[in-house]
């Protein structure tokens, strides 16, 4: 699985790759990432709206759209099943894993999607060049194939209390896991699900670029955290998106596909 590419690599590939700005941000960043997009971002990228293209029939946030849904957003991008896609972000939370995601969950090759390592501020930071020209889109016709194994609803994480066919690892800070910080959805208790261990996604990321950890430093974070990337494991955050980033980890260590729950604690920790 060609997961990570570098942005020396995608800055000789601008013109082989389908480019998708897949920014996401917490509503209290105040930040906009339409807008941030329409003022910089990599050529030939188009940008990805994870709340709009998502599942516009719960009022659980961006949970994965119908097969349906998917075709038509993909199709609309211009992009192929033969395509190769490549997806960054200027998001704290390194929301580019959520759309590498699910482009696995619909069964792209995941040989043809990828997250641009260190993101945009990397970009940036190593002043390659951006623009405020937005690429037209050609339309074509995306055929997708609902991939279940990677997605776990509400009901199978409760079986999984009983009888712990996986481990649930969740991607949250150590101290909203342990319940010490209140969630920002005021409609949400605080806490944990019961039997799921901890790993912040912070701790995979370098702090001076925003790049993913090499392979050992991932294996060794895992072995600190008592998880063995190998057995049968599944994630989990606060609404999904960084679920995907420990899943993309696992996939850098072993070349396996992330299996994440969807709801994640926005629909497991209601009130």
């Amino acid at each position: 699985m060609k997961n990570l590419v570098s942005t020396d690599w995608l800055e000789k590939n601008l013109e082989n790759v389908k480019i998708l700005d897949g920014s996401w941000h917490l509503p209290n960043t105040k930040r906009d990432a339409v807008d941030e997009f329409n003022t910089a971002h990599i050529k030939n990228s188009n940008f990805f709206d994870i709340d709009k293209n998502s599942n516009q029939k719960t009022n659980l946030p961006h949970m994965l759209p119908t097969k349906s849904d998917w075709e038509k957003i993909v199709s609309e991008l211009g992009i192929n099943n033969s395509d190769h896609v490549v997806i960054y972000d200027n998001s704290d939370l390194i929301s580019s894993c959520r759309v590498w995601y699910t482009f696995l969950y619909f069964n792209h090759n995941p040989d043809l999607v990828s997250v641009l390592d260190g993101g945009f501020k990397k970009w940036l930071n190593e002043k390659k060049a951006t623009t405020k020209d937005i690429k037209k889109k050609l339309k074509s016709t995306y055929v997708a194939k609902v991939n279940s194994s990677l997605v776990l609803n509400k009901d199978q994480i409760n079986d999984n209390i009983k009888n712990k066919s996986f481990e649930l690892i969740d991607a949250r800070s150590r101290e909203r896991f342990q319940g010490l910080q209140p969630e920002a959805r005021k409609e949400l208790s605080s806490g944990n699900i019961e039997g799921s261990k901890n790993m912040p996604f912070t701790e995979l990321i370098n702090i001076n670029d925003r790049t993913f950890k090499n392979k050992q430093e991932l294996v060794s974070i895992f072995q600190k955290n008592k998880i063995d990337p190998n057995k049968n494991i599944a994630f989990t955050c606060g609404s999904g998106i960084t679920a995907c980033v420990l899943g993309l980890t696992c996939s850098i260590i072993g070349g396996r596909k992330p299996v994440v729950y969807d709801g994640s604690w926005a629909e497991y920790g209601i009130k």
